[in-house]
């Protein structure tokens, strides 16, 4: 029973170091604006990686959770096995023993007998209770508790039963924590994907402006360039009647 118990506290000792090492998380390099120098906020991918960290977290925490819960069962039930057992060996013990002798006489032989009894009785008391002891197979007590006080191992269960308890208030902690950090996350990703919305939706505006303008100059120049051409094209025939014009006039004179 004593191995069992250390084994126990040993292993539930060791949770929150675990515990800890898991929940602790390292950030990556944060990058800044040449200009400015003011820091970048984190980009998508980076908070979705926290977002599944923090989620994996979560479950093994739950995981933690629960197994310090069948352990804490498993605690009470031990406990109750002992108490039971000590009761059923203190009644087969108070059912065993012989009568209590009669006052002690002044008589030098008398006196022998009664110490002489009262060493046999002690000892088929304890020869009966090691001969149970070894009987039984799922009783887990030694020579030595039998000679230890009743409330020893209900104190030492109480002890490990408040440990259980204590780690288990402390991983039920941990989880609030956790899911606080991952609502705050969840809220930040939001944040952050309406952001990035509203941004493309202003660029994708200033883009058709821009491309809208951009077509109305293009209209513009088209029109021009008809007006220019139309103009040309006036010079020509100008030029092609000033040039038919100008030989008949050689010719009058």
């Amino acid at each position: 029973m004593s191995t069992t118990a250390v084994v126990t506290m040993a292993n539930t000792a060791t949770s929150p170091t675990t515990m800890t090492q898991m929940a602790t998380t390292t950030s990556g390099p944060e990058s800044h604006c040449p200009s400015c120098g003011d820091a970048f906020p984190p980009s998508v991918e980076q908070t979705s990686l926290d977002l599944a960290q923090a989620q994996a977290r979560i479950a093994d925490l739950e995981a933690q959770v629960r197994h310090l819960n069948q352990k804490a069962a498993a605690a009470v039930d031990r406990w109750a096995g002992y108490e039971e057992e000590l009761q059923r060996l203190r009644a087969q013990g108070e059912e065993g023993s012989p009568p209590p002798p009669p006052p002690p006489k002044n008589e030098a032989g008398e006196n022998k007998r009664t110490s002489g009894g009262i060493l046999a009785s002690g000892t088929n008391r304890l020869s009966l209770l090691l001969s149970r002891h070894k009987s039984s197979p799922n009783l887990k007590i030694d020579a030595a508790a039998v000679a230890r006080p009743p409330g020893f191992e209900t104190e030492r269960l109480l002890h490990a039963l408040k440990r259980e308890i204590s780690l288990r208030k402390e991983a039920e902690g941990k989880v609030a924590a956790t899911s606080r950090e991952v609502e705050e996350l969840s809220v930040s990703l939001f944040e952050q994907a309406n952001e990035m919305v509203a941004e493309e939706r202003r660029a994708r505006a200033k883009l058709e402006e821009r491309v809208s303008e951009l077509e109305r100059r293009d209209k513009e120049k088209t029109r021009r360039f008809e007006k220019l051409e139309g103009a040309m094209a006036q010079i020509e025939r100008v030029r092609a009647l000033l040039a038919e014009t100008e030989p008949q006039s050689r010719n009058d004179l």
